[in-house]
């Protein structure tokens, strides 16, 4: 099977179910940023995290998968069989936050994103999270979607921000506090 296609050639593409979109549609920017987050992942998965960390992510990576293709098809379009977001993917983020939280230290500031290599990248793939959030938002207000995608993301970005925190504190390297000037 080759890469190319070439059917997108015209700067459409096709959505699960077998609809042709443009590739700006909303739609597209929302799973094309998730595909982004997933990237970015990988990217801190390549910094060698500790294996508890490299689980997790290596999870994340997968149900970014099933996002993305839950994105990719309209709901109307039960017919493509898609995997889809449920609670139950968000329900495990929540478990991974409750174990991983009381390992911290409290917050009493906001900080800084940074530290270790691995936070470092975490919190930038925080951001592209953030982003593919208020993509999705904006995708609900056109589109039924359900609602489990944006709470997944929202639960996802906070995660990633726990997660950026637990390898600091595994790599012992000091938060920075945002100090207002």
């Amino acid at each position: 099977m080759k890469v190319y296609t070439k059917t997108g050639d015209s700067g459409e593409t096709s959505l699960f179910g077998g609809a042709r979109v443009r590739k700006d549609a909303l739609r597209i920017e929302a799973y094309g940023t998730v595909d982004e987050l997933n990237s970015a992942l990988g990217v801190a998965r390549s910094m060698k995290p500790n294996q508890e960390i490299d689980v997790i992510i290596a999870r994340l990576q997968e149900n970014l998968f099933v996002l993305g293709a839950d994105l990719a098809t309209p709901l109307s379009k039960e017919s493509a069989n898609p995997p889809r977001i449920d609670t139950s993917h968000i329900e495990h983020l929540e478990k991974i936050i409750d174990s991983l939280e009381p390992r911290l230290q409290p917050l009493t500031t906001f900080i800084l994103p940074g530290g270790s290599p691995i936070a470092a990248h975490l919190h930038a793939a925080r951001a592209v999270c953030r982003r593919a959030e208020r993509l999705v938002v904006k995708l609900s207000h056109e589109q039924n979607i359900g609602s489990s995608p944006l709470v997944y993301l929202n639960r996802l970005s906070d995660l990633l921000f726990v997660l950026a925190r637990f390898a600091n504190h595994l790599n012992g390297v000091q938060e920075t506090p945002w100090m207002s000037r």
